[in-house]
């Protein structure tokens, strides 16, 4: 897609989200209703819209990282914030690329929620998660620590995932916002981020410094060893199911791995004592089912949890603020826990404290 033709999209794909509801009822035709959820119209033309959106389903991870680059300008909103920062965070691979995001830099912030993006590991960067860090930034008190943590295949399992725990056992202990002032840290992330995010809790739940005050899970990747009813049910609504092997045979080319915790990590004998958190799926998502068994695994664990279901999105909805009003409805929604969480820590703390 050239330059010329990308910006035609970006104006059909924005146009058609801010289209009034009945319009939409009429451009998408029939109600499609799969297992007692209907497919928001907005969501049913877009999918007709896919093929000037999205080039198929490549499978050259270049040409599949320029794809996805491309749908994050096409389908993301980029906000005004007051902060956007790059920052080097040292990890023990070598330094890590991130970038620090704040609404308004004199509004005292809550906490900070370290951002995993999405892309099945093997895809997206700061670039494809700014969009949604943009948007938390902007219309919460919280500063966004995006992670560009190494990726599959260059950088299989478990690199990046070191690099996210490397990221968040930092922020931990960092003072971002004021010298001398030690904020609560969350972690936060979509699909595979969601994954990581998942995982750096569990990892860093017996940590001397404690793991994070909170984890926000959007439509998380959480067992890489089995299908669940939804891989079948969903295939080809915005996430083809061959796609998820294709993922996983480069993030985890030893097979033997699938069922290691730090990979699936609804495989955890332990979950008692970890970050509470929020669920957040999608209604038509091949990853629907495996998120929410999570949230289940959390509760019998003894977890604080909260289940959000988007019944009439597809996966990846927060990256697609720019043309749909449900996936700004369905972040604002999945952000509130988070930012409740991470304020009733700064009240704990004290913003000043150094603990």
């Amino acid at each position: 897609m050239n330059e010329r033709t990308e910006r035609a999209a970006g104006v059909v794909v924005r146009a058609v989200g801010r289209l009034p509801d009945p319009v939409l009822r009429v451009l998408a035709g029939r109600p499609h209703v799969v297992d007692g959820q209907r497919l928001y119209p907005e969501v049913q033309v877009a999918l007709r819209l896919r093929r000037v959106v999205r080039a198929g389903e490549e499978e050259d991870v270049a040409r599949a990282r320029a794809r996805v680059a491309r749908e994050a300008r096409l389908l993301g909103d980029r906000p005004q914030v007051g902060r956007v920062e790059d920052v080097t965070v040292p990890g023990t691979r070598g330094p890590v690329r991130a970038r620090l995001y704040q609404g308004d830099p004199d509004v005292p912030p809550d906490g900070v929620v370290v951002y995993f993006h999405g892309g099945g590991w093997v895809l997206g960067d700061l670039e494809t998660a700014d969009p949604i860090c943009r948007a938390i930034a902007r219309h919460t008190k919280l500063l966004v620590l995006s992670v560009d943590y190494g990726l599959a295949p260059e950088h299989p399992f478990p690199e990046g995932l070191t690099d996210c725990v490397d990221a968040f056992r930092w922020a931990r202990g960092a003072e971002l916002w004021r010298p001398g002032v030690r904020l609560p840290v969350a972690v936060a992330g979509d699909s595979s981020g969601a994954n990581l995010a998942a995982v750096v809790s569990n990892l860093t739940r017996d940590d001397d410094g404690g793991g994070p005050a909170f984890q926000l899970l959007m439509y998380p990747a959480t067992d890489l060893t089995r299908a669940y009813p939804s891989e079948k049910l969903f295939d080809g609504y915005a996430l083809a199911a061959a796609r998820l092997g294709w993922y996983r045979l480069r993030y985890i080319p030893d097979a033997t791995l699938m069922a290691d915790p730090r990979v699936s990590p609804l495989l955890t004998d332990d979950l008692s004592g970890v970050a509470p958190a929020h669920v957040a799926v999608a209604g038509f998502d091949v990853l629907r089912d495996e998120g929410l068994r999570y949230a289940e695994r959390l509760r019998e664990s003894g977890v604080p949890v909260s289940v959000q279901v988007v019944t009439g999105h597809v996966h990846a909805w927060a990256n697609a603020t720019a043309a749909s009003r449900h996936s700004i409805e369905a972040l604002a929604e999945a952000v509130r826990p988070l930012v409740a969480a991470l304020r009733r820590a700064a009240d704990v703390r004290g913003v000043g404290d150094d603990a």
